[in-house]
């Protein structure tokens, strides 16, 4: 079973997030941050991964470390669970609209993390939380899970759109990056041998 349970504990945050790449896209999720909370709902619903996160961070203080920390943990458990990341389908693209705005991602499950983030958003804040930190959360996600990230928002006007299909996007190309395939029959998606 390709499952995961990752916690981290510093002076800002707590947290601890259990992940089962194969699920049904069973979310339990809180951090604390309702828009958060509202995106990693999708983000389970649309990868299809079960996933269950509490975190308690210093949210008196601000949103950074608990958004940026819960992305963090949740990318070490990706990288758990695909133990070497033999017999993926590694590469993974989604164009996903909502409404007025359209958001494409590309994604590769190299082991090599890097993000590319070509999303500008019009509101500095989405309810309380300031939206400079979705940046944060999916550079934290690529670095600690290995995943190569392009997110491009094509166009969009709405603030809340252009972020939800950012998540939407990285679901479903991770969905597709993570399902094995089958012709592998188990070895590396990789001309070097392993990842």
């Amino acid at each position: 079973m390709r499952t995961a349970t990752v916690e981290r504990k510093t002076r800002e945050t707590e947290i601890s997030v259990f992940l089962d790449l194969d699920g049904t896209g069973e979310a339990d999720i809180d951090t604390g941050i309702g828009f958060l909370d509202h995106m990693l709902e999708s983000f389970a619903r649309h990868s299809m991964m079960d996933l269950k996160v509490r975190a308690v961070g210093d949210l008196h203080v601000d949103y950074h470390h608990t958004t940026e920390d819960t992305a963090i943990v949740i990318g070490q458990a990706i990288k758990q669970a695909l133990d070497d990341f033999s017999g993926i389908t590694r590469f993974g693209t989604a164009l996903i609209p909502m409404d007025e705005a359209l958001t494409r991602v590309a994604i590769d499950l190299s082991n090599r993390p890097y993000l590319i983030w070509k999303v500008k958003i019009p509101k500095p804040k989405l309810g309380e939380m300031d939206t400079e930190l979705f940046k944060e959360w999916f550079q934290a996600l690529a670095q600690n899970a290995g995943i190569c990230l392009h997110i491009e928002n094509l166009y969009g006007d709405n603030s809340h759109h252009i972020v939800e299909t950012c998540f939407k996007g990285t679901a479903r190309a991770l969905r597709m990056a993570v399902t094995p395939d089958e012709r592998l029959d188990g070895a590396s998606p990789s001309s070097k041998g392993s990842l």
